[in-house]
Order: structure tokens, then C-alpha cells, then sequence
């Protein structure tokens, strides 16, 4: 085991933070929002980004221990943990209006952090376990479908007009939540149904994923109703929903204004790493399992997070993701930064071609 591995045991002070919330009341409800919306993305203004490279050897060993799986297996069953303490706190009688809103959010933070990301990476893998718990935490945020869509979908056609997860120069990210949600969903059931012909399988089968995926989340969310009551379940929807919008959130911070050229065969050119924004700001990429190093994982999706690499030439976010994500929320100030992001990338391309 290396002592580098241990560094990735950090995003759970962001789950230490959430289950006290849960247990206890007061101003301890909002440690996790503060530290991160507040605290990391301040040490990130700070803190140089670190742009290097594991070398061979490093790389090798990496891939060797076990400890960087462990972390992911280990957010399983912490996962339905804290779902647990969530829902048990919301029932809880007489609690002040900020209490309810600071939880759901709280919960929500660890549908995005823990429930989707983690299980964005655990569907990436080989193993049907893997992908087993890639569902599993992705149920944690009624979202089952961003497995179909994700890895067969957006993978694709990432930095395209057709991709719903890309957003498109000058779209502002309320929009892009419409396009994307309803395009993404819509999407995977596209892509199933086309399986199902290929496969020459009827519409009503126990191999239509998309149909069982609905089935269990729709049974989920009745076990919830019987065993902790409707403002448990509607608390839970609520934080589902957070969880969802902090991934096309990321979503729209990943590929933003980003698009492949067309070729002579009526495609498009490979998923290079310049077709989707980096971040080396370390908090962040130890927070996310080192999804912030995006462009690697889109040039080459089947290299684990630990051993993602940061490519010259690629896109460089001005700052973190949990900072990023905060300026998104406003257009004009995202606007203002990103497309002048864009024109530099642009006149930088364009030197290269001269």
C-alpha cells in the first residue's frame, strides 16, 4: 500500500461532516455546505493547481493497490448510511424551516459527491460488481439512467451538437438544465430501445434496464413513504434532486463552449483531451476522485481515477470545480471569464495551424 493512497481517504470529512448534521442540531447543519461552497473554493484562489505527472513507476504501482478501490467500495454502504440518518432526521417533529432546508441540501451535496461521482466511476469499470454499485449509488439520487446515457451516450458524442451534456457556447447553464435533463433522460431510453431491437428482445423484458431501472426507483421510493412517512420522502426527492443538478452542474463546467470538427465522413474527429475543461486545483480532484482531471478521462475513459493524467495543450479551468460550479450559477460573471477563456484557446489553436 502506498501513503499516497490515503490522501483519497480526505472526501469523507464531507461525509463526516453530513452524518453529524443528521444527528445533531444547530450550526453544525451547514459544516458541510461551508466547507464545500465556502472553504474550498477560497483555499483554491490560494493554493497553486499541481500540473504534474505520475511517472512509470508511480503509475505502476498505483494501479496495484488496492487502497484507491477500497475507497470507492467503502462509499457503498456509507452511502445508504447517511441515507438512513437523513431520513430519520426528517422525522424529527417540530424542526425549524432552515434545519429542513440545511439537511435536504446536506444530503444532497452527498448525492452528488458520493452517490453520482463515485458511481461515474464504478461504471466505467470491468466488473459486474463494479457496475452493480455504480447503480446502488446512483439509485441514491433517482438517476439510474446516467449509466446507459453516460458511457454510451455522452461518451460519443461529447463536445458535439447532438450530446445534451455538452453545453454549447453561450448557453447559460438554467437552459442548459432544461436541454440536458430531458435530453440525457430521453437519451438512455433511445439507447436501450435500440439494444432491445438489436438484440430482437420485446419492449416489456427483463433486459429493458431502463424499464427496471424505473421499477426500483419507483420501489424506493414507496419503502421510503411506508417506513419513514411523506415528509421523509418528499425531503428525499428534494435532496435527489440537488444531487442530480450538482451533476449537470459539473456537466456544464466540463465541456462548456468545447466542440469536435466535423470530418469528410459526416462525423466527427476523435474525443481529443482538448475537448473538455482540466482542473489540477488539488482540493477539488481529491474531493471528486479526481474527476477534475476530465480531459484524460475522455481521451482514455478506462484509466482509473488515480492515475489520470494532465495533457498539454488542454483546457485549463481559471480555478477548482466547486469554484467553477459557484460561477456558473451566474451567467454574466461565467460569461465574462469563460469566453474570454475560449477566444485565448482559440487564437492559440489558430497559431498552431499558421
Amino acid at each position: 500500500m502506498q501513503v499516497r493512497s490515503l490522501k483519497y481517504a480526505s472526501p469523507f470529512i464531507v461525509y463526516a461532516a453530513a452524518c453529524l448534521a443528521f444527528l445533531h442540531a444547530g450550526w453544525v447543519i451547514f459544516l458541510p455546505l461551508l466547507y464545500a461552497w465556502v472553504f474550498i473554493p477560497l483555499a483554491e484562489l490560494l493554493v497553486h493547481p499541481d500540473p504534474s505527472n505520475m511517472d512509470a513507476t508511480q503509475e505502476a504501482l498505483a494501479k496495484k493497490d488496492p487502497l484507491y478501490d477500497f475507497w470507492l467500495y467503502l462509499i457503498v454502504p456509507f452511502q445508504y448510511a447517511a441515507l438512513w440518518l437523513f431520513l430519520s432526521s426528517m422525522q424529527t417533529p417540530g424542526q425549524p424551516w432552515w434545519m429542513v432546508i440545511g439537511r435536504i441540501f446536506d444530503m444532497g451535496l452527498l448525492c452528488g459527491v458520493f452517490g453520482i461521482n463515485v458511481a461515474h466511476e464504478l461504471g466505467h469499470r470491468s466488473t459486474k460488481m463494479e457496475k452493480w454499485m455504480a447503480k446502488a449509488l446512483l439509485l441514491t439520487s433517482l438517476y439510474i439512467h446516467f449509466f446507459i446515457e453516460h458511457n454510451k451516450g455522452h461518451h460519443k458524442r461529447v463536445s458535439t451538437p447532438e450530446d445534451p451534456a455538452s453545453a454549447r457556447y453561450g448557453e447559460n447553464i438554467y437552459r442548459f438544465f432544461l436541454r440536458t435533463i430531458k435530453g440525457s433522460y430521453l437519451s438512455a431510453w433511445a439507447i436501450q430501445q435500440k439494444e432491445l431491437d438489436r438484440k430482437k428482445l420485446p419492449f416489456l423484458s427483463l433486459h429493458n434496464q431502463m424499464l427496471m431501472f424505473q421499477m426500483i426507483q419507483t420501489f424506493l421510493l414507496i419503502l421510503i413513504m411506508i417506513i419513514f412517512g411523506w415528509t421523509s420522502l418528499l425531503s428525499f426527492i428534494g435532496a435527489a434532486a440537488i444531487g442530480a443538478l450538482l451533476l449537470e452542474t459539473v456537466n456544464y463546467i466540463e465541456h462548456y463552449g468545447l466542440q469536435r470538427r466535423s470530418n469528410q465522413a459526416g462525423g466527427y474527429e476523435r474525443v481529443m483531451p482538448e475537448h473538455s475543461w482540466n482542473s489540477d486545483h488539488v482540493l477539488g480532484r481529491l474531493t471528486l476522485f479526481e474527476l477534475s482531471r476530465h480531459s484524460d478521462h475522455h481521451f482514455q475513459s478506462s484509466r482509473k481515477y488515480q492515475v489520470l493524467r494532465r495533457h498539454d495543450r488542454t483546457p485549463q479551468m481559471p480555478t477548482g470545480y466547486p469554484g467553477m460550479m459557484i460561477l456558473a450559477l451566474f451567467p454574466p460573471a461565467w460569461f465574462l471569464i469563460m469566453n474570454r477563456e475560449l477566444s485565448k484557446l482559440h487564437n492559440q489553436r489558430s497559431k498552431r495551424i499558421e
